[in-house]
């Protein structure tokens, strides 16, 4: 295995801030106990707070038109997991990576299993690919999978989920996560009610090979590859499948795949009641599904979505345990440090949403004071809570900073050694 981030040097690194963080530590404590918040126990919930890594997010992304390699990528899951290792070394808040099969398919899963226990990392939910043709494939996904009309491509589909979830029980996951490319790209091509109800009849099969302890998760995109319509298209038609299949199937929340100005933190308020939230893949957009980086355009609307799960857990809502994961494409940045920026910013949101006066913005909302309502949030979302998460991530072995820490480790230096570039662009996101 790779050298990964050497314990002496996150010590030696944090020295140089130790005695800045402690200032800081503790005048925003001070701050926060004149609103009785005792800043203990919002560091604790930091420092317990987790969101998976994609096993894809750690190499370079791409578009439809190229994708330009970084050094010292991942070649395989292996060294996808060193990666991943390293971001968790010094987020201190990613113990768990979320494969996609079968780009990360292996010979022997036990020995996998093996390899992530040895980097102390979990596995998150298992991501089904049936939305490209592998090598040999006999029966194509060219025009759709689980909705495909062709049975013979439908039933290709279902086994590769049924594999999926096998794989997964040994790697010791618990939910499986699907999303199909299955659409059309002109009017007239394709039957939409015909369409839905082949893919809930394929869904039907994996459901019922879910085991007792696991749950389906349901990802709809607006569009692409499928630009004039997708089978799943919104949370409508997301929790319309759930609610089909039964309990242990629920909706997934990626933030790129929505309409521009949707009001995503009322979905999930919806998806809460209905205990058909499933979880969620945080990143960032512009135009479309972007893939950005978390919080780096709309870090007000990602801090409203915890506000909406924070209220959901300070009122011990029934049947509410989502999954966080990140969900991004890397195009010119560094991966490793996209990522540890991303988790912060999303734990970042996390704890703001703590701080948030729930028994004052419940009055207010009662008696209808919008300002006071509105101005309850932006306290809550305005207070920098940075020395926090640093204080989080250094009491549990972490980097103050882990990007200026990772940086001197000159750890993708090093694995480019170990990993020689094939010289070659490519093209799209994976």
């Amino acid at each position: 295995m790779t050298q990964r981030i050497n314990k002496e040097l996150i010590a030696q690194e944090n020295v140089k801030l130790e005695s800045f963080l402690k200032e800081d530590y503790e005048a925003l404590g001070n701050k926060l106990a004149r609103t009785g918040i005792n800043i203990e126990d919002i560091t604790a919930k930091a420092a317990a707070f987790q969101i998976a890594v994609p096993s894809w997010g750690t190499g370079t992304g791409g578009t439809r038109f190229a994708r330009f390699p970084g050094i010292g990528e991942p070649r395989n899951i292996f060294e996808k997991l060193e990666d991943s290792a390293v971001i968790n070394d010094l987020s201190q808040c990613t113990e768990r990576v979320s494969p996609h099969f079968p780009w990360d398919k292996v010979d022997d899963f036990t020995e996998l299993k093996g390899v992530s226990d040895s980097l102390n990392l979990k596995w998150d939910s298992i991501n089904s690919n049936t939305f490209q043709d592998q090598p040999g494939q006999e029966h194509s996904f060219k025009y759709g999978s689980l909705a495909n009309t062709s049975a013979a491509s439908r039933e290709l589909a279902i086994q590769h989920n049924l594999d999926c979830i096998k794989w997964g029980k040994i790697l010791g996951s618990k939910t499986l996560t699907v999303w199909v490319g299955d659409g059309s790209n002109h009017p007239g091509q394709q039957h939409f009610q015909h369409a839905f109800e082949r893919y809930l009849e394929s869904m039907k099969t994996i459901y019922a090979g879910l085991p007792s302890d696991w749950e389906l998760h349901i990802e709809h995109k607006m569009f692409e590859p499928a630009f004039y319509s997708t089978v799943i298209q919104d949370w409508g038609s997301s929790i319309l499948a759930a609610m089909e299949l039964g309990p242990q199937a629920k909706s997934l929340v990626d933030l790129g795949h929505h309409a521009p100005n949707v009001n995503i933190e009322m979905i999930v308020s919806r998806l809460i009641q209905f205990k058909k939230l499933g979880g969620f893949h945080f990143n960032d957009s512009k135009y479309g599904d972007d893939d950005l980086d978390s919080g780096s355009l709309h870090p007000y609307q990602q801090f409203l979505i915890f506000n909406e799960l924070v209220d959901a857990q300070y009122r011990n809502q029934e049947g509410f345990s989502p999954n966080y994961m990140l969900d991004q494409s890397h195009n010119v940045t560094d991966p490793i440090e996209s990522l540890m920026n991303s988790a912060a910013s999303v734990q970042r949101s996390y704890v703001a949403a703590l701080l948030v006066d729930r028994q004052a913005l419940s009055e207010y909302q009662t008696h209808n004071d919008a300002i006071m309502a509105s101005n309850t949030l932006k306290q809550a979302f305005n207070t920098d809570v940075s020395p926090i998460l640093a204080m989080a991530r250094a009491r549990k072995g972490g980097a103050i900073d882990p990007i200026a820490t990772y940086r001197a480790s000159c750890y993708r230096k090093a694995v480019a050694q170990k990993r020689p570039s094939s010289g070659r662009s490519g093209s799209g996101i994976v």
